[in-house]
């Protein structure tokens, strides 16, 4: 029977699929009688069997080899596209990952939207959701993992714009589906050009294609700069950054979903085309330079928003610029570990600001205080997922960072000082947050807040638990995907002093995060240059603004002059032989006047017209 189940993994990501596709009579309003609560039991039984024959499958092949079942799909000429899965411990691992996250988070959502109308279609959508994530997890073929990655794209657009009827929903719909688009439109590129000059499109074969295709360095520049764009926007990088922030208007169950797996499945296939940024170093400096502009410059931003989503959604960007760096300095490891240590720490952060949000009937952090005595269930939550997060408390983060540090790895001073920077933002932003949410006075929204339902609580009190343990996957975490050769002694001085630096970033984080004045809504700071700083900060480095003075401009102009071209030369050339068909038309019907000698007329006078030409050609 589990030998079965193993062979038949790959119909797991269709049981999320199956569940949304049952659900639609709830969804769309056919069945009233008895509410939208059984579409929702369908999609969180569907959740729940692929999560126990995922994990039957993961515990099967532990330890064994990766293998192949492939479905040909194209053949012609020399082009041969098949769509093929890997059954592995990390492709199954990581399915793993995302269907235990998205089974706790859609039993927090019988909670968190216990009296939405729209509950079936929601949860439909989760199933949907769950069904590309789990597929992109088990997929060996860049081809099929990118008709997996537009089905995210259009999940994102739906989950965003759920709560259609308002403005601000409608528009950060709008702007993911098309931010992510242009990604998706540059990979497409990629792929086209990878499968011209490769045999395949498999990621297993990417390693072997990359040592024996020799490519000139321009083509291999764009082949690595294409391929990076789509994981870019997917993982919300810089200059695609900015819709995740956007994104947070959706409801919070999804934003579990969309701030812990979603983004890293643009990551994880990013990591898997890994072979490819070898060719050239500027893909490989591209990505370093990438993850370091948004580990850096989204950090900055957390510190700066009000908005308890919007804090931790810049988190979010930070720590999947360190997975961007970790891969472009060919550490695929390092960035396998990032994404797993981050995805079970920033969902149970979501957890606990959706139950903040859900009682307090607002996330502006400003406004609220005093919670830790009346939600003691959430402040533990947002306490232990922010250990798991920043690399001070020996749980996730911190092992991974350690392993990275730890002297395995060639490491340069400059990332130290990246990581370093980016543990002390964190550290400062998730202290920030806890001090204006759990500590000092309670406020008026946060005076008679009660702790969360069952729904919600026992998926944290699960999720805590995941946390605490997790430490001990980068402590035992083995070399699969490459063999990997010490270039750094042990006992070096890198290795020596790394780890400590670290730490104390990250404790020099808690302490300002503790120390520095918090402003309350109605407060702002007196001086101007701390002013400007702040709403520097908070607008995201008015890279919105920049946007609508660059990039929106310049279509908009373009978009006018092509339909200036459109209206009075394209369509006035065709109007024009229209007028004067019309015209000529009206003329000649003059001459029909019955005479034979006018015709005659006619006849010789145009004969004779047709001569002069003829007889003045050049020869």
């Amino acid at each position: 029977m589990t030998q079965f189940l193993l062979q038949t993994i790959w119909l797991v990501p269709f049981y999320g699929v199956a569940g949304a596709l049952v659900t639609i009579p709830w969804s769309a309003g056919m069945v009233h009688r008895t509410g939208p609560r059984p579409g929702a039991y369908i999609n969180l039984f569907m959740t729940l069997l692929s999560f126990v024959h995922g994990s039957i499958g993961f515990i099967q092949v532990w330890g064994q080899p990766p293998q192949q079942l492939a479905l040909e799909w194209l053949h012609a000429a020399d082009l041969d596209i098949a769509l093929t899965i890997e059954i592995s411990p990390i492709s199954l691992g990581a399915m793993e990952l995302v269907t235990c996250i998205s089974l706790l988070a859609q039993i927090y959502a019988l909670g968190y939207m216990e009296k939405d109308w729209s509950l079936a279609r929601f949860f439909g959508l989760m199933g949907f959701f769950e069904g590309a994530l789990a597929g992109i997890a088990l997929s060996d073929s860049l081809f099929l993992s990118y008709g997996l990655l537009e089905m995210l794209t259009l999940s994102t657009y739906l989950l965003v714009g759920f709560w259609y009827a308002q403005p601000l929903v409608v528009t950060a719909a709008r702007d993911a589906f098309l931010t992510k688009r242009v990604g998706d439109i540059i990979l497409l590129m990629g792929l086209v050009a990878l499968s011209s000059y490769g045999e395949g499109l498999n990621f297993s074969e990417l390693a072997d294609w990359a040592d024996a295709t020799p490519l000139v360095p321009w083509a291999a520049a764009a082949l690595g700069l294409s391929l990076i764009a789509g994981p870019t926007g997917k993982c919300a990088q810089f200059p695609l950054n900015l819709w995740l922030d956007e994104a947070m208007e959706g409801p919070n169950p999804a934003g579990i979903l969309r701030n812990s797996v979603v983004v890293s499945s643009g990551a994880y296939v990013l990591i898997k085309l890994q072979p490819v940024f070898t060719l050239s170093p500027v893909s490989a400096n591209a990505l370093i330079a990438i993850g370091t502009v948004t580990a850096i410059g989204a950090s900055l931003m957390a510190i700066a928003q009000i908005d308890i989503k919007r804090t931790l959604s810049h988190s979010t960007s930070a720590y999947l610029g360190l997975v961007f760096i970790a891969v472009g300095l060919g550490h695929v490891d390092i960035a396998l570990l990032i994404l797993f240590s981050h995805a079970v720490a920033k969902a149970l952060l979501f957890m606990s600001a959706g139950g903040i949000i859900m009682t307090t009937s607002g996330q502006n952090i400003t406004e609220m205080g005093g919670l830790w005595s009346r939600m003691p269930a959430t402040t533990t939550a947002f306490v232990v997922g922010s250990a798991g997060l920043v690399a001070v408390t020996p749980l996730g983060m911190f092992w991974t960072m350690h392993r990275w540090l730890d002297g395995t790895w060639t490491n340069s001073w400059w990332l130290l000082a990246v990581l370093a920077f980016a543990n002390l933002l964190s550290a400062i932003n998730l202290t920030r947050v806890f001090r204006l949410v759990f500590l000092g006075t309670p406020q008026a929204k946060t005076r008679r807040a009660p702790e969360v339902p069952w729904p919600m609580a026992i998926p944290m009190v699960t999720l805590s638990i995941v946390t605490l343990i997790a430490y001990t996957v980068p402590q035992h975490w083995q070399f699969w995907l490459s063999p990997i050769t010490p270039l750094i002694a042990q006992d070096s001085l890198f290795s020596q002093i790394a780890m400590p630096i670290e730490l104390a970033a990250g404790l020099i984080g808690c302490v300002i995060g503790f120390s520095i004045e918090l402003r309350r809504a109605w407060s702002r700071p007196a001086l101007i240059s701390l002013r400007f700083l702040q709403d520097l900060l908070a607008y995201d480095f008015y890279i919105e603004k920049i946007y609508n003075v660059t990039v929106v401009a310049a279509v908009s102009w373009l978009s006018w002059l092509s339909d200036w071209i459109d209206r009075y030369i394209i369509d006035g050339a065709v109007n024009l032989v229209g007028l004067a068909t019309i015209f000529s038309g009206q003329g000649l019907r003059y001459n029909v006047s019955g005479q034979f000698r006018f015709y005659a007329l006619t006849i010789l006078l145009g004969v004779g017209l047709l001569l002069m030409v003829t007889v003045n050609l050049p020869s």
